[in-house]
């Protein structure tokens, strides 16, 4: 029998792991369905169409699955996917997708912190960890292992791509290639990430091609990204690294950052 206190309401028809812990003053809507292990400290709002996977922390005064702020809902049931073992600290909100049958998803193991806001549609991949009161739009979509720092702001349709690192208070316009450090605002590519790369476990040989094809993408006058990305498939030994980032550079509808 899950552990929920007194003073929390749980709807009826809520699916509800046996060893989960839902703290006082905590809200869980009919449509829930959360897993075990999970614990929802106090004052946690679920809503609607809203799944929580296994072992995950939710913090005080955050609400997961509210409905979408966008203008464009016209009904039905779209909802929230979220996976397992995340942090989810103090007033973080997680909005709802706006298309009937729609979800706004967050992966496995991430760490988002206190007030930041994902907007309906997003897309936040695993590992990824979201540092206090960053904002973010509609339709973003994150790749795994992205750490995006304090106060950031990422406009709507924007990417981040694998293993990135944007510093606090930038404003994210274009997509950020994966393994790159953007700062600033509007976001500029300022070096690539050597150590989160190594922290992940990327090989010596896939950390050497990211290098040579930031220099060609960033540092080599004369190429525009198009001739860069043609050059990079050229002489760049393609790990699996470089052929994410090809790809990840190549199906970018907005331009990526410079």
């Amino acid at each position: 029998m899950a552990d929920i206190h007194p003073t929390a309401i749980v709807a009826d028809g809520a699916q509800i792991a046996d060893d989960v812990v839902i703290g006082p003053y905590c809200t869980v809507s009919a449509e829930a369905v959360i897993g075990s292990g999970t614990r929802l400290i106090s004052h946690v709002v679920i809503e609607g169409n809203t799944t929580l996977g296994r072992n995950n922390t939710v913090s005080p005064f955050a609400v997961l699955g509210g409905k979408t702020q966008d203008l464009k809902f016209k009904g039905g049931n779209p909802g929230v996917r979220i996976g397992d073992n995340n942090t989810i600290r103090e007033y973080v909100t997680v909005n709802a997708a706006t298309n009937d049958s729609a979800y706004t998803v967050v992966g496995n193991d991430c760490h988002i912190l206190a007030y930041s806001h994902i907007a309906h549609c997003c897309e936040i991949g695993n590992g990824v960890v979201i540092v206090n009161a960053c904002q973010i739009a509609g339709h973003v979509i994150i790749e795994d292992y992205a750490t995006i720092e304090g106060s950031v702001g990422i406009v709507q349709f924007m990417r981040v791509g694998s293993m990135a690192y944007i510093g606090a208070m930038s404003k994210i316009t274009k997509d950020v290639p994966p393994y790159m450090i953007g700062h600033g605002d509007p976001i500029a590519v300022r070096s690539f990430n050597r150590i989160g790369m190594e922290r992940r476990g990327v090989s010596e040989e896939g950390r050497k091609a990211v290098k040579e094809a930031y220099r060609i993408l960033y540092r080599q006058d004369g190429l525009n990204t198009s001739d860069a990305l043609d050059r990079i498939e050229a002489d760049v030994e393609q790990t699996p690294e470089i052929v994410h980032l090809l790809e990840f550079c190549r199906a970018s509808e907005k331009g990526i950052a410079r």
